[in-house]
């Protein structure tokens, strides 16, 4: 029998909030809508949610020798895109033309189109960088098959409708866990793409490196790589200079090794990019965890 979920008033209230001040942006045209959320969550959200503290935190521990007012720039930046992106997956249609009408860029675009041609699957691994559905949308748009992977919010009120928001931008998707793993596999059997997001603290994860510090990474997009002889491929979309328009890059595909090596490089090729865009990774995940005290039982 299934477990009744537990009221939470505040994660109610978070949710109420939120929805309402999606709802009134959503009335303005986008090209206000979309910089105005960057605004109120960098000004108003951030500073009470303490995220500004938390992209403190994180460059000091990985970048300490930024000047301060980088510092500042960065702290004031990082909600602003983390607010820009949240809008724009709520925005549908409009979002989608928007990413669509990205060019295919990167060394790995070849690879990608041949793999769709001839049916052998790929899982797209990405960041929460720029704006990580964007990339998603220009594939799906070009005929793509891709599916995607996620993990469900521990806010269920909030996640409800975010839920209803990605499907927008296109299915299937996935749920981390038993309920959608059956559904997943038959996709990459059937030769689909799988979009993953890898960036994220893993407590059951394999000590990697990221920034040069210890961060448990999951292994599972390199498991599945070659569980199914899949095509390991890193794309990102980097938000151009204009706040609204995308930079898609195919990266070449990772060399089929051990999980813990594709996993690696994984995370080496975000870093890259993160270190020439510091202002649009979202800083404000709790990405690095003492490691040692969080390992599982041998």
């Amino acid at each position: 029998m299934a477990k009744t979920p537990t009221f939470s008033l505040r994660h109610w209230l978070q949710n109420r909030f939120l929805r309402g001040l999606i709802r009134l942006l959503l009335w303005l045209p986008y090209r206000w809508r979309v910089p105005l959320c960057g605004w109120v969550m960098s000004r108003v959200i951030a500073p009470i949610a303490g995220y500004r503290r938390r992209v403190r935190e994180n460059l000091a521990l990985v970048l300490p020798d930024l000047a301060p007012e980088e510092v500042e720039r960065i702290v004031r930046a990082v909600p602003d895109n983390v607010g820009r992106t949240v809008i724009e997956i709520y925005s549908g249609p409009e979002f989608i033309a928007k990413a669509a009408a990205q060019p295919l860029t990167g060394d790995g675009v070849a690879a990608l189109e041949d793999a769709h041609a001839t049916g052998r699957p790929v899982i797209l691994v990405t960041g929460h960088f720029g704006n990580y559905d964007a990339s998603r949308a220009a594939l799906i748009a070009r005929g793509y098959r891709v599916g995607a992977l996620y993990m469900p919010m521990a806010n269920r009120y909030f996640n409800e409708h975010y839920v209803r928001a990605i499907s927008g931008i296109g299915t299937p998707l996935f749920p981390r866990g038993r309920a959608g793993l059956a559904d997943m596999v038959r996709h990459l059997r059937s030769g689909g793409m799988l979009g993953m997001l890898v960036d994220q603290y893993m407590r059951h994860g394999e000590e990697l490196t990221f920034f040069g510090r210890p961060a448990l990474t999951a292994l599972s997009a390199a498991d599945l790589a070659l569980k199914y002889d899949a095509l390991l491929v890193p794309t990102y979309a980097v938000r151009r200079k204009d706040g609204l328009s995308f930079e898609i890059i195919v990266e070449p595909p990772i060399p089929h090794g051990s999980p813990e090596a594709m996993t690696q490089g994984l995370n080496d090729s975000l870093e890259a990019l993160v270190r020439k865009h510091v202002e649009q990774w979202f800083w404000i995940h709790r990405r690095w965890k003492p490691a040692s005290n969080e390992r599982r039982p041998s």
